[in-house]
């Protein structure tokens, strides 16, 4: 077996950043989790991580390409099968984030249907008329951004009730 990765955290650093607020916080472990890793999600980096800290990470990407350029920068970008063929929305729900599993789930089904023409190479004008070819994301995205803060802060909630799952504390 795959010997997992050692992530530690310093008491202060992770007081400081709770000081913060839950951005901070969460991100304090993205960062630390990402820089033992070496910066790089891969099946490599993802056997010696915890299910837990792969999937922080994934919601920091989720959380990034949704808030940057919506479900369709997500899918052009090539992160469809890692969201729609993994058992993400299943781990959000665990984590106590069921309005992030239900929009997971609700975009699977137009991944399947339109994941084909949103994932095709294109240069920036054709991709940024993307976002007008399919309207039928924006409910999804609007439904993000405004449940935002409080995913956020379930993550954070969620990693400080399983924080030996993410770090070792110091």
């Amino acid at each position: 077996m795959t010997e997992l990765l050692k992530v530690t955290i310093e008491e202060k650093d992770v007081k400081e950043a709770a000081g913060e607020g839950t951005d901070a916080f969460v991100n304090l472990f993205f960062r630390r989790i990402s820089a033992a890793a070496g910066g790089e999600l891969n099946a490599e980096s993802m056997q010696r991580l915890t299910g837990d800290q792969i999937t922080l990470w994934a919601f920091s990407i989720l959380h990034e390409e949704i808030m940057d350029g919506g479900f369709v920068q997500l899918i052009h970008n090539g992160y469809g099968p890692f969201f729609f063929r993994n058992p993400f929305a299943k781990a959000m729900r665990l984590w106590g984030l069921d309005e992030c599993a239900k929009l997971i789930n609700k975009a699977r089904k137009l991944y399947d249907k339109y994941g084909g023409e949103l994932t095709v190479e294109c240069s920036d004008e054709e991709f940024m008329a993307l976002f007008e070819r399919f309207p039928v994301f924006d409910e999804l995205d609007d439904r993000f951004v405004e449940e935002e803060e409080n995913m956020v802060a379930r993550v954070a909630y969620y990693i400080d009730e399983h924080i030996g799952n993410f770090a070792t504390i110091v």
